[in-house]
């Protein structure tokens, strides 16, 4: 078994300069990075892009992988993701179009449809399935993130949040901006789903042509944004243009800045807490040791992986 080497994280503390007046000066995200999504092949045969995952360990510590499965065509993901276990991590799915059916070692079981969320947090271990269905037409679009656990976490019971579209609030900006708030705040507008240990943001913007947004970020914290359509120019005042399928990776600061200078844009803005511990990975697990990892697929080999049985 190949297994992933430790790694280590240290986040740099934002420096606040003051204005003329003694006001605290804004401290704009640069771009750090822009990764393009690479074609991949996951679960039993689903055609998916991938933004990040294993390669780009730590640099988006607290998150480990973000997969875009949009698809007009149903070979591509009917097969989808049978039973297979995770621990260590959560895995957070947010659907745009089509249906996702899904079943878990808990008893949970049910449907998430076009603009609802499966927040799942696998904690001390869970098996479940994914199985995209996509809508009338055959299309399927859909994202699928994951978030690292503390190593004070990772065994912590199993839970699972199943929100509806009807539940995710939407802010609205003066000029024209939209926010779908999933996890943290917009404004005075909070999202649903809250009491998240790495201090999750799970924002899906719509920004419209000739409009610059604007959006306080903590400092310290990882911020990342992945393009669904459209393109605009992401960081400072002097930023670097994104498209559709890109991913962006800021520098520390304590506000961020998109321009749609030539067309609307829609991204994801997702920022967290790093937790700066050492990752042992392999396929579905995410412990913080080797040891750890080997003992994970012991346990699922011999049927004692599951800890938190469905009442």
């Amino acid at each position: 078994m190949a297994l992933v080497s430790p790694y280590y994280y240290s986040a740099a503390l934002a420096v606040r300069p003051f204005d003329m007046d003694g006001d605290i000066m804004a401290t704009y995200r640069k771009v750090n990075k822009i990764f393009s999504s690479k074609p991949t092949l996951e679960g039993a045969g689903v055609h998916l892009k991938r933004a990040f995952g294993n390669a780009e360990v730590p640099l988006f510590d607290p998150f480990l992988m973000l997969d875009d499965f949009r698809s007009d065509d149903p070979s591509h993901y009917i097969e989808g993701f049978p039973w297979h276990p995770h621990r260590g991590i959560e895995t957070i799915t947010y659907v745009l179009q089509g249906d996702v059916e899904h079943g878990d070692s808990m008893g949970n079981k049910g449907i998430i449809t076009s603009g609802d969320v499966q927040w799942m947090t696998a904690g001390s271990g869970i098996i479940h399935q994914e199985m995209p269905q996509g809508d009338p037409r055959g299309v399927m679009q859909g994202f699928q993130l994951w978030a690292n656990l503390p190593a004070s976490e990772k065994m912590m019971d199993p839970r699972y949040r199943d929100v509806r579209s009807s539940q995710i609030p939407v802010a609205r900006l003066e000029n024209g901006c939209e926010a779908r708030v999933i996890c943290g705040r917009f404004g005075d507008t909070e999202g649903p789903v809250r009491d998240i240990v790495t201090d999750p943001e799970y924002l899906d913007i719509s920004v419209p042509v000739h409009t610059t947004f604007e959006h306080p970020t903590k400092p310290g914290h990882t911020l990342l944004a992945y393009v669904i359509s459209g393109s605009a120019s992401f960081g400072e005042p002097q930023g670097f243009t994104a498209k559709n399928e890109d991913l962006v990776l800021f520098e520390d600061g304590d506000t961020v800045m998109v321009t749609a200078t030539d067309e609307p844009v829609r991204f994801l803005l997702l920022s967290g807490e790093p937790i700066g511990e050492p990752i042992a990975w392999y396929g579905p697990i995410v412990m913080n040791t080797q040891d750890e990892l080997r003992r994970a697929f012991e346990e699922y080999d011999k049927g004692t992986f599951i800890k938190h049985r469905a009442v």
